[in-house]
């Protein structure tokens, strides 16, 4: 490009990128100007834990659904290649810290861990993973192989010596009643054909009357047919009993005697109304025997369905009561962690393990004690934590959609919650803050799975939960701590009760009223069309919910991104003008400096063609200026 032009043009293009660089900056100067807030430390996000939790979440996935040969060619894999990494990291560091100092004073302090940080946390990571796929390994093998699974394949009819491994669960008989259950065992003797079969793997037992009493704990004879599990079933197959549970061998004293307790409180709330006296057991001790089905599903309609039963709300509850009674009574931090995690192992006796509640169990202990360590404020570290111990636990939790949508609302609130509310003003108190940020932030994060499960979208799910929000603590403190009262002292429980019933009715009447609102369940799209409509729907909400409350910021903002298409329009417009400058610098330099061509060829001047002999046309142009 000729001088007389290229340095022109490297002005407008240097003016140009400072003029961007100045929109930018005074967009963020107004940003600040229009934050009317008082300014806090932002804190980063600890995301170190998370890769291992993903890593381990997969592999437990792939367990559950690979035959045994290919998944133990995943464990020797994933174990050889954290440990290759593990073991550059070590070499790494012994390097760096056995290197001197060569020509100038060694720096002060220690050295840096930034070239070994990811490849150690990848080690570790590979390493978790390959425990998690190891230890689903073995429930794959009694899937695909050996005396049981051939046995299951066949659908045999066997006799069986099971352990009860949960509570029953109801299931819909063919009249619409609840006649049959489920119930999760594991097995310890299998006879078929003659053949015993001592061996541990997880069945499911469909079975009628008397199944509905069983015990966790508890050591029974069941009698039936096997039949195959769904793909990527955590359960080694089904066993459809064709007679009542055997005389039990065994049990544990604190679960029957948890049994015990759900029923005569169950029985103690009969005075209440009806919608009170059937969903008051299921938000306390996780019964929903007594719900009335039509209540049932209008908390299906209006997205209620986590209060019918004992969620993680729960747990993080009790573990917050118990603790802040705890430091009332003035103990150290140490005992009061300890007695509020006592308090709350007691409480999952009570209510019965479950995806959520171990979730929300493992959790809480997990925070207790880093408030007992002096490390508060890391609720992702510990959600990861929690991920990463029940899946190595209980590897068949990867494939519960009930555990993921616990994640999923713990992930919603821990990253979401605490924005949102920061972001509403401070003129409104902080418990209507947090009453409208924790059910917005979870079900941004849940819907998206939700419809999957079921396609149709609850319109007034965020106002039902935001309403019946500050019910759900009485009736879960009151009612909890009326449990153990019925048997020591009825006339206190039953007064609890009665409080708690005041609350769960609202919670009824909340749920009624909002799904006969019109409208209340759309009709959405199925599978993966589905899912992205509704990842793109939270999306907008968040952005929506965030211009509301903050329309400052939002114009700021939008002046920002004007300010800065301008620029960017003005940047493209002078690309344009350099295209075109350039082009008319290559004709002119085709024709030289004073307009005629250069060429030597000699044809555009009307020299005559060697080929043809005939001359070709001349072609007459005026230099500019007529001379």
């Amino acid at each position: 490009m000729p001088a007389t032009g290229h340095r022109p043009l490297q002005g407008h293009w240097t003016r140009a990128v400072h003029h961007v660089r100045q929109r930018v900056a005074d967009g963020g100067k107004a940003q600040e100007n229009a934050d009317t807030s008082p300014a806090e430390p932002r804190r980063r996000t600890d995301l170190r834990l998370a890769l291992p939790a993903l890593l381990v979440w997969t592999a437990s996935v792939a367990g559950l659904w690979l035959p045994p040969a290919e998944l133990a060619a995943l464990c020797s894999a994933l174990a050889a290649l954290g440990g290759l990494l593990l073991a550059r990291a070590a070499r790494h560091r012994t390097a760096r810290t056995a290197r001197p100092a060569v020509g100038h004073q060694e720096r002060a302090g220690p050295p840096r861990a930034t070239g070994r940080s990811f490849p150690a946390a990848l080690g570790v990571s590979l390493m978790l993973a390959a425990a998690a796929a190891a230890h689903a390994a073995t429930s794959s093998s009694q899937r695909f192989e050996g005396p049981l699974a051939d046995a299951v394949t066949a659908g045999k009819s066997v006799v069986a010596i099971v352990e009860v491994a949960g509570n029953p669960s109801a299931m819909a008989g063919p009249g619409g009643s609840a006649g049959r259950w489920a119930v999760p065992v594991w097995t310890q003797e299998v006879t078929t054909g003659g053949m015993l079969v001592r061996t541990r793997a997880r069945l499911t037992i469909m079975g009628g009357q008397g199944w509905g009493g069983v015990v966790p704990g508890q050591t029974l004879r069941a009698a039936g047919k096997l039949r195959p599990a769904e793909p990527g079933d955590q359960d080694a197959g089904t066993l459809a009993a064709s007679t009542a549970p055997g005389k039990a061998m065994g049990g544990s004293l604190l679960e029957g005697a948890a049994k015990e307790l759900r029923t005569r409180f169950v029985s103690a709330a009969v005075f209440l109304s009806p919608d009170a006296r059937g969903l008051l057991p299921g938000m306390v001790t996780g019964d929903t025997s007594a719900l009335d089905e039509g209540l049932d599903n209008a908390m299906k309609a209006v997205g209620m369905t986590h209060l019918t039963a004992v969620s993680g709300a729960n747990c993080s509850l009790v573990l917050g009561a118990l603790l802040l009674l705890c430091r009332r009574c003035r103990l150290p931090r140490a005992p009061a962690a300890a007695g509020a995690l006592c308090g709350l192992a007691l409480f999952i006796v009570l209510v019965g393990p479950d995806a959520s509640v171990l979730r929300a169990a493992l959790m809480g202990a997990i925070g207790v004690a880093a408030l007992a360590g002096g490390r508060p404020g890391r609720g992702l570290s510990f959600l990861c934590l929690a991920v990463i111990g029940l899946l190595l636990a209980e590897p068949a939790l990867g494939t519960s959609f009930g555990f993921l949508l616990s994640v999923l609302a713990t992930l919603g609130i821990i990253l979401l919650g605490r924005r949102i509310v920061a972001w509403i003003p401070a003129a409104v108190p902080r418990w209507i803050a947090a009453a409208v940020a924790v059910p917005l932030s979870a079900q941004l994060l849940c819907g998206p799975v939700i419809v999957l499960l079921q396609p149709r979208f609850a319109t007034y799910s965020l106002l039902a939960n935001v309403v019946v929000s500050p019910l759900v603590a009485p009736v879960t403190l009151l009612g909890t701590a009326a449990v153990p009262l019925v048997v020591l002292l009825p006339w206190a429980a039953t007064f609890l009760i009665a409080v708690a019933g005041t609350f769960s009715a609202g919670v009824a009447a909340t749920a009624r009223f909002t799904a006969q609102l019109p409208g209340s369940a759309l009709p959405w799209p199925e599978g993966v069309p589905g899912l992205l409509s509704m990842v793109l729907l939270s999306t907008v909400t968040l952005a929506a919910v965030w211009a509301v409350v903050r329309p400052l910021r939002f114009a700021c903002q939008v002046r920002k991104a004007h300010a800065v298409t301008v620029a960017l329009i003005g940047l493209m417009e002078l690309r344009l003008q350099h295209v075109r400058r350039k082009g008319s610098l290559d004709r002119g330099r085709r024709r030289g400096r004073l307009g005629y061509c250069n060429k030597t060829s000699g044809r555009d001047l009307g020299w005559p063609s060697r080929k043809s002999g005939q001359h070709a046309p001349r072609r007459r142009t005026q230099p500019p200026g007529g001379t």
